[in-house]
């Protein structure tokens, strides 16, 4: 168990501010240049493509904390509309809704069905913000934590990313694999930069300047047979944070509910990786990835490098995205 003490001198050591200017907003990003986009579009080869997202819906991983829910998703126009609508919504002007759609459905063949959906932009597979978690009242690069206000982020939002996107190389680490679990990794033996490097040298696999890291921990695996959205299981341990500021990763994502271990090995706070990555390093984390499939894959040819393109909404001011990443070898 580490001390308060012992995170700040590491959160020193992996400090990314002004080292892309005072005003930059986009953190280890900025490690993936043209050179990295392109050695990325390099590595497709068979045309595979793996969707890594998970589904957005009243099923999903959220529930157990009651600040963040499932997704809420509505129609607002369907089938059922057409009959009735005809009939009574031209009539109806005091309600311009029903008015519009009578309109549209009287005496023509046009129909059209259309849905809403209200979840926090944080309820299934997505990125965090550089924005999202921050202490000592300063985010990311020295920013004022007072800058994200009850209308958005104005530092360190996820539409910074916009212009930059998110595609590079993805390298898998499967952690089930290595160390041969049926299903997933339990709770209690959180993962070290040690077991890392083994892992990908077990792989045949490098981690360098601008890739994007991907933790396979079967959570995800295990919640689709149990449904249960708050058990635990392991993660990275916060002292990863050294392994991927000195491979110069760009991002890392897992398929667990927190990348990190979610006991905290750091006596007196929660969650110090996030702290570590997003406010020190400035490294955005993804969070309830879908690795099944691509597993698979990565095993039956010994490929483990893939292009992976997993671009966020352009939200202004928000502090994480829902995203649909896509994994090509």
């Amino acid at each position: 168990m580490g001390t308060l003490d012992e995170f700040r001198r590491l959160g020193a050591d992996v400090r990314n501010w002004g080292r892309w200017g005072d005003d930059d907003e986009l953190g280890t990003l900025n490690f993936i240049d043209a050179e990295k986009v392109a050695e990325a579009a390099s590595l497709v080869r068979h045309g595979r493509v793996f969707a890594l997202g998970v589904d957005f819906s009243s099923a999903g991983p959220q529930g157990a904390f009651a600040f963040r829910q499932n997704p809420v998703h509505v129609m607002t126009v369907d089938g059922g509309d057409v009959t009735t609508l005809a009939r009574y919504g031209v009539g109806w002007s005091r309600n311009l809704a029903a008015h519009q759609l009578g309109e549209f459905f009287t005496d023509n063949p046009f129909r059209f069905n259309d849905d809403m959906i209200v979840m926090p932009l944080q309820a299934a597979t997505q990125w965090d913000a550089l924005s999202h978690v921050y202490y000592d009242d300063l985010l990311y690069n020295g920013f004022p934590a007072g800058s994200v206000t009850s209308l958005g982020a104005y530092h360190c939002g996820i539409d910074k990313v916009d212009a930059k996107g998110i595609t590079s190389r993805g390298v898998l680490l499967d952690l089930v694999a290595h160390r041969g679990a049926q299903t997933f990794l339990e709770h209690g033996t959180p993962i070290t930069p040690d077991e890392l490097d083994r892992v990908a040298a077990s792989q045949g696999v490098t981690v360098g300047r601008g890739d994007i890291v991907l933790v396979r921990t079967g959570w995800w695996s295990r919640f689709l047979s149990t449904g249960d959205g708050a058990e635990l299981g392991a993660g990275l341990d916060w002292s990863c944070a050294a392994w991927l500021h000195d491979h110069q990763v760009a991002a890392v994502a897992a398929d667990n509910l927190m990348v990190e271990d979610p006991v905290s090995g750091v006596e007196g706070t929660y969650l110090p990786m996030h702290m570590l990555c997003l406010r020190d390093m400035g490294m955005m984390l993804g969070e309830y990835w879908d690795f099944q499939a691509l597993a698979a894959d990565c095993a039956a040819d010994g490929v483990y490098e893939f292009q992976l393109v997993a671009p966020p909404l352009r939200v202004t001011g928000a502090v994480g995205s829902p995203v649909n990443p896509i994994a090509i070898k």
